[in-house]
């Protein structure tokens, strides 16, 4: 943005994924465009980023600075839309089908009552191959009612908080394939009455990666190399918190990582093949166990090293979208 405005942040987590280039992404819950813009620059200009806001003024705002950007990136024309609508409903907004290679989110979907609903509207949209990359907060419990309709609860991003284990059966009831996660870090509560309401319940913020892919036969373990050619990955692809490729490295992986990888944008930056055959490289090898897939998000925040804590913000609407202006 341009100097001189106060902008805050109010994401759970970075939600840039890997190999942007010329893709379409779709960033539900905008606000005032921050994470557009960042990624309208990583895409490029043949590439393209639709934001959607229930705001309009931060509809209003993010759409203030496309010409500042685009002259700053070197675009000969705008490659960034800011619309007004709600996630749950991306048809209303005149979102087509199939018309989107990434969506994104940042800590939004946890303040929509009907998450399915949201989940089924972003499969619509993705493309084949197609994925949903997005960061939000989690509970560790099934949260009781008080603590799902307590207003300030609810503004902090905590009440709307989705039973971790539930985002999985929502996912494949919807047809994406089984959560891929990331990265998860613990949120504290320092409020004694909120924190006597939750009582034993745990928060995490956590990113996930949801893949739709197509209808295909089922797929093998396999082996697969990196060829290092993805911008700014170019030595080692951290894909989630299950698998980091290094260039050159042959890795055994399981037959549903097999299947994203084959499937989706990163295919053309991978040599797969199926186990027992040599394959032509000269970096070391990886054999991968079924049994040291992580998927429990606290389990991954007490096992990391720089897991660290933090409090939501003290204004009560402080989640809603990417950022706010004041």
């Amino acid at each position: 943005m341009r100097s001189g405005r106060t902008c805050r942040y109010y994401g759970c987590g970075l939600v840039i994924p890997e190999c942007l280039e010329n893709c379409w992404i779709l960033d539900l819950g905008s606000g005032s465009g921050r994470d557009c813009y960042a990624l309208s620059q990583l895409v490029g200009e043949k590439g393209h980023v639709t934001g959607i806001d229930m705001t309009e003024g931060q509809v209003e705002v993010a759409n203030k600075y496309i010409e500042y950007h685009m002259e700053k990136y070197g675009f000969q024309s705008p490659n960034v839309t800011f619309i007004h609508g709600y996630i749950e409903k991306l048809g209303e907004a005149g979102i087509k089908n199939e018309s989107y290679d990434i969506v994104i989110s940042n800590c939004v979907i946890n303040l929509v009552p009907d998450k399915q609903q949201v989940l089924q509207e972003v499969y619509r949209v993705l493309k084949h191959g197609g994925e949903l990359y997005f960061s939000d907060v989690y509970a560790s419990l099934e949260l009781p009612e008080e603590v799902r309709t307590h207003k300030v609860l609810r503004g902090e991003c905590l009440g709307g908080a989705l039973y971790w284990k539930d985002l999985a059966i929502l996912a494949q009831k919807i047809g994406f394939c089984p959560p891929r996660l990331v990265t998860a870090n613990f949120i504290t509560v320092q409020n004694k009455e909120l924190e006597n309401m939750i009582g034993d319940c745990r928060f995490v913020s956590a990113t996930f990666r949801l893949f739709k892919l197509p209808k295909t036969g089922p797929t093998k373990r396999c082996q697969v190399v990196y060829n290092g050619g993805i911008t700014g990955h170019e030595k080692e692809l951290i894909f989630d918190a299950n698998f980091t490729f290094k260039k050159d490295e042959t890795v055994e992986v399981d037959e549903e990582t097999a299947a994203i990888l084959k499937n989706s944008r990163f295919a053309q930056d991978f040599l797969i093949r199926p186990n027992g055959e040599k394959l032509p490289t000269c970096g070391g090898y990886t054999a991968f166990e079924a049994k040291d897939i992580s998927t429990d998000p606290f389990k991954l925040a007490e096992g990391s090293d720089n897991a660290k804590s933090r409090s939501p913000p003290e204004a009560a609407s402080g989640c809603r979208g990417t950022e706010k202006c004041c």
